[in-house]
């Protein structure tokens, strides 16, 4: 099977079985972007693998490209790279490696191209395309990686026990591009996940989650996290979610099963955004249910206040996941925090109090929110389904219709603390948190607008209830001294 017109659309090729020609080695495009060839996807990580230095080879073509093409050389892995425009081109000689029991970093021999091939994670990862002479464009497929993919099956080129062991994080990047391709794990390589999954341990957190966000990422998330589950390995990186699965019963009543619920909101949500923290927030949305989880004779099985506790559990998840805690861990734990608030909003008759303490809390993360809110629909009911999304529409209506007039997104009362001490002479205190809180809280129950004019006698008569004075030299009521 020849793929020499597929070349066509990309010159570097051409290029660089010139330089193997000038060199006098074998090269070839091997990995990934042959896989998305042919599967007609468009692949911008190209890996040329050549019978000699990868070095010289990437050096060379560099200089046939001409001036302003820079090499990055990393020699303590015999590798470099060319970028070209939006294309990224990775030069390795072929070898061979072999591991020690207690780590995934290989002992890296020179080989062949056939010990190259060996060596890679998945029967489709494993093809090539040669770019020498007569046979440039010939695939070269020792492990049947073009049936493999015709079939959409994820298999080990070798023996899969072998495989995992060498390296545990393939093990995840097996369920990773199961995920995101909507394959199959062929039953003795999953069988092997299965057996080896206590070796996930000795790979870096960093790796782990590199994986697993591709998996959150990928169009039916939930196919990779069952994989995960049965597999075993969420239970031992992600317990908490594991948590969530089961349904327990008590006099006849059940709660349902927060696992499978969580999973179809991940779903659910991934239909309408490709943002990696909103879909994180999905994830844990109701991690704390667990926690929270009280039978009572009357109202059955409760979960009061999980959405709290939730939003503090997300810290110490993303800490030990290695995620970032910065803005994005206060986006998600912002996110789990008010998931229900829009939902209650949508049960109860809507008060315009309510609704600037929800425009206010939300900010500029109201409409992800919204998002969020309608994914946790999961009803099987689907009347109940529309009912409840027709009263989020009223919801996000009348939201708008609120923003619009009192512009709450960016809300900050106009009384800053600094104002609060110069009227009353005082220094940071107490005092000074207790009357911004009750302007701030005036303002959102709408008993005064947030305008100079009503809020400085507002402040100052909550300060007389504190025993303050205003000083004689007051702030002015026009907006400064």
């Amino acid at each position: 099977m020849n793929f020499r017109e597929k070349l066509a659309a990309y010159p570097i090729f051409e290029t660089v079985a010139r330089a193997a020609r000038e060199l006098g080695v074998d090269a070839y495009v091997i990995g990934g972007f042959v896989r998305d060839l042919l599967l007609k996807r468009t692949g911008k990580d190209i890996d040329i693998v050549c019978v000699g230095s990868g070095i010289d080879l990437a050096e060379r073509v560099a200089a046939l490209l001409g001036a302003g093409v820079h090499v990055s050389v990393f020699r303590n892995f015999g590798t470099a790279q060319i970028r070209l425009d939006d294309l990224e081109v990775e030069f390795v000689g072929a070898r061979r490696e072999s591991y020690r029991s207690d780590s995934r970093k290989p002992v890296v021999e020179d080989g062949t191209l056939e010990d190259d091939q060996k060596r890679r994670d998945f029967t489709i990862n494993a093809m090539g395309i040669s770019l020498n002479g007569a046979s440039y464009g010939d695939l070269i497929d020792p492990f049947e990686g073009m049936r493999d993919l015709r079939m959409k099956i994820v298999r080990t080129p070798l023996e899969p026990g072998i495989t995992f062991s060498d390296d545990p994080l393939r093990m995840m990047r097996a369920i990773r591009f199961a995920s995101q391709l909507n394959f199959d794990i062929e039953p003795d390589t999953f069988d092997a996940i299965i057996q080896m999954k206590d070796r996930i341990t000795i790979v870096s957190g960093e790796r782990i989650i590199d994986e697993l966000n591709k998996i959150v990422l990928s169009p039916t998330p939930s196919y990779g996290f069952k994989l995960l589950y049965h597999a075993g390995l969420l239970q031992i990186m992600f317990p908490e979610l594991v948590e969530l699965q089961g349904v327990e019963h008590i006099e006849g009543k059940g709660h349902k099963d927060n696992f499978y619920h969580t999973l179809q909101v991940l779903d659910n949500l991934s239909e309408n955004s490709q943002d990696l923290w909103l879909r994180w927030a999905a994830l844990l949305h109701d991690i704390a249910k667990p926690a929270t989880k009280r039978f009572d004779k009357k109202a059955g099985w409760t979960f009061h206040n999980h959405e709290e506790v939730g939003a503090r559990m997300v810290p110490a998840i993303f800490r030990r996941l290695k995620l970032p805690l910065n803005e994005k861990m206060r986006f998600v734990k912002k996110m789990v925090r008010l998931h229900l608030r829009p939902i209650v909003l949508s049960k109860e008759a809507i008060t315009d109090s309510a609704m600037r303490r929800l425009l206010f809390e939300a900010g500029e993360d109201l409409e992800a929110l919204m998002l969020l809110c309608r994914a946790d629909i999961t009803s099987k009911n689907p009347e109940r389904v529309k009912r409840y999304l027709k009263n989020f529409d009223i919801v996000q209506e009348r939201l708008h219709d609120l923003e619009e007039r009192d512009k709450l997104r960016s809300f900050q009362p106009v009384i800053t603390g600094e104002m609060i001490m110069q009227t009353f002479g005082i220094k940071p205190s107490r005092e000074v948190g207790i009357i911004k809180e009750a302007i701030r809280e005036a303002i959102l129950e709408g008993i005064i607008p947030n305008e100079m004019e009503k809020a400085y006698p507002f402040m100052v008569e909550e300060g007389r209830k504190l025993g303050l004075a205003e000083k004689e030299n007051k702030v002015g009521v026009e907006g400064g001294d």
